[in-house]
């Protein structure tokens, strides 16, 4: 099934948008049904990141679904609407904290109204439970804090740990002696009567139901699975789940890198820190992908030559890689969005994050070429770039070549970036703390910025034109200083690490090249722009930030870390910031987007299964519904 209208509703500052899985049409039986039974497995989980994020989001969820279903009264009155809005918000952000902000949602409609909507519908006993939770600003204000001066822990509004303070959480497992069970990922910390204990996500153990819902439909897919090794994977992850053991989870992860071949593969388990201040805790998500053969070219060419761009990297010779294998680097159709992947989705995936395994078995790298295709055809038309970008030559060049210039460098980000480099003996990323993150997606940022102006990419086949880097100059200086601000409330930081991590860039080149006038700030007309003038020289200040990023992460220097996140990826220019913010409210775009998932049907004759149908629904809310019905309970 086609369509051409990817933006399917608009609410708040969310745009909704449908991606299209041509690829999956042509795939043979055995495989439709393997995307069949991932994607219910990507599903099954849902409930588990809900809880994360907060402990009071399922709760709140259900209060939400049960309203929309069953109040009777007049739905038209502007209180309803505004309840709507407030719900719609709570089903994209899986949970009741900004996706990005990590601020929490306040309503629009009053405390009385709510009681009314709650008795009217037969939950008027939770009111009391629940009105501090929704409409008070200073409680629980923050699903994930970051102001490194305050306890990171008391203030966030996660999950992930009960009772505790972050020096009870860093105290508890500095004390521990194996590395690999120092911090695990799949596990809830509590102090109950004056004791601190881990509560380990497993079959038998916390999230035990969703656990066994996902391996549910992992097991059924298991038959499917396109050759042994991945049959391996899967009865590995079973394993995990069963047991919670992190040790087999590093035999998953590396028996998934290892496997390369298949068509179709998949994401799914505990996987990313992003919601933990202390990065120790991961969120639950997966994805399910099939290759896109026509593309892989170029993912290919990179991984092949990989150790090439490693020795020729402007970073110290100590930090360098002498060997890499293992790197699988492929496009790839996404085919359904879960957990912390969905509705907001990554456009690139570099996995596993085990540095260990990283240096010792390589990984994999995977574009969503469908999902950056749907961001392009959203953003036809939509006047961002004539508004931000300051000459002709500018918004020509984005025009032509913002597209490609995108997927090469989220390629070179997730195939390279992330794979390069190593870490001086005895160093882990623990180092860094809450600045882990924000830096390390620096790094891959500033590989993918420093080589796609390469040469080499030209002499590979990999971009079609030496403007494609210029193109791609523009548009991240651009987005880094001033583009992105419009996703920031007046008055506010940057805390998201991703953000962080394009200002810094940004403001450090910025800064370290005004001598030259490597980038010029104009104004004009009362409008501010950022204009490069010196492309070459950008580069190379490209090259000298990495290097010293690289040198921070190798050698687990905290202090420098924090001065560089703190100086440059931050503070806001308060002024800039309003400009941007009326500048872009004049677009009428909201910053943000996300997706609805395509749904998937068996098809049956005399109780065969003969085909497996998608379809491409267009209603947000009644898939979050309907999500909520048949999917989690």
């Amino acid at each position: 099934m086609n369509f051409d209208n990817y933006i399917a509703e608009e609410f708040d500052d969310i745009r909704i948008l449908r991606y299209r899985v041509d690829v999956f049409e042509t795939l043979p039986l055995q495989e439709k049904l393997f995307v069949y039974y991932l994607s219910r497995a990507a599903l099954a989980g849902r409930d588990i990141l809900w809880d994360q994020n907060n402990r009071y989001n399922l709760r709140i969820r259900k209060v939400l679904e049960r309203i929309i279903c069953k109040y009777e009264g007049d739905r038209s009155v502007a209180e309803f609407q505004a309840f709507l809005l407030y719900a719609k918000k709570v089903f994209f952000a899986n949970g009741i904290h900004h996706h990005y902000s990590m601020d929490k949602f306040i309503p629009a409609f009053p405390k009385s109204y709510f009681r009314l909507l709650l008795e009217q519908t037969g939950q008027g006993a939770v009111f009391e439970e629940l009105r501090s939770v929704v409409f008070d600003p200073g409680y629980m204000a923050k699903r994930v804090a970051s102001d490194g001066s305050r306890d990171l822990i008391v203030n966030s509004a996660n999950n992930y740990y009960e009772n505790v303070t972050q020096q009870e959480v860093e105290d508890f497992y500095n004390n521990r002696k194996e590395p690999e069970t120092r911090h695990p990922l799949n596990s809830t910390l509590v102090k109950v009567e004056g004791e601190v204990k881990e509560q380990v996500w497993k079959a038998d153990g916390k999230y035990g139901r969703e656990i066994r819902r996902i391996m549910g439909y992992l097991e059924q897919a298991l038959p499917y699975a396109a050759n042994e090794e991945q049959k391996q994977v899967i009865g590995l992850l079973l394993e995990f789940y069963r047991t919670g053991d992190l040790k087999v989870f590093d035999k998953y992860s590396i028996a998934w890198v290892k496997e390369g071949k298949a068509n179709v593969d998949f994401i799914n388990g505990f996987i990313e820190v992003y919601g933990d201040p202390l990065a120790y805790k991961a969120s639950w998500e997966s994805v399910v992908e099939i290759v896109d053969a026509q593309a892989c070219s170029r993912t290919r060419k990179l991984a092949e030559n990989a150790l090439w761009f490693e020795k020729h990297a402007p970073t110290d010779d100590r930090f360098k890689k002498t060997e890499i294998s293992g790197i699988t680097a492929r496009v790839m159709q996404v085919a359904m969005l879960g957990g912390d992947c969905h509705p907001a989705t990554p456009i690139g995936i570099n996995l596993p994050n085990a540095e260990w395994i990283r240096e010792t078995y390589g990984s994999k790298s995977v574009t969503l070429d469908n999902i950056t295709y749907a961001y392009h055809r959203a953003s036809i038309g939509s006047g961002v770039t004539d508004e931000f970008a300051f000459s002709e030559e500018e918004k020509k060049l984005a025009e032509k070549y913002g597209y490609e210039a995108g997927n090469i460098h989220t390629d070179l980000h997730e195939c390279l970036g992330h794979g390069s480099g190593k870490m001086l003996t005895g160093v882990t990323t623990d180092a860094l703390k809450n600045y882990y993150s924000t830096l390390e997606e620096a790094r891959a940022d500033l590989f993918a910025l420093y080589y796609i102006m390469d040469p080499k990419l030209v002499e590979l086949g990999i971009v079609s034109s030496p403007e494609v880097a210029r193109c791609e100059y523009n548009s991240y200086i651009r987005n880094g200083l001033l583009t992105q601000l419009t996703r920031i409330k007046p008055g506010n930081s940057l805390e998201e690490s991703h953000m962080r991590n394009r200002q810094l860039i940004a403001a450090w080149v910025y800064e370290q090249g005004k001598e030259r006038n490597v980038i010029e700030r104009v104004v004009q007309e009362n409008k501010t722009y950022f204009v490069i003038r010196d492309y070459e020289a950008l580069r190379i200040l490209f090259g000298r930030l990495l290097a010293e990023v690289q040198r921070i992460k190798s050698e687990g220097d905290y202090t420098n870390a924090r001065d560089l996140v703190e100086n440059y990826g931050v503070r806001i220019d308060m002024e800039l910031h309003r400009e941007v913010l009326d500048r872009y409210e004049k677009l009428h775009i909201p910053p943000y987007a996300g997706f609805i998932n395509p749904e998937y049907t068996l098809v049956e004759e005399g109780g065969k299964v003969t085909d497996v149908k998608i379809g491409y629904p267009g209603d947000f809310l009644e898939q979050m519904l309907a999500y909520g019905r048949e999917i989690t309970g």
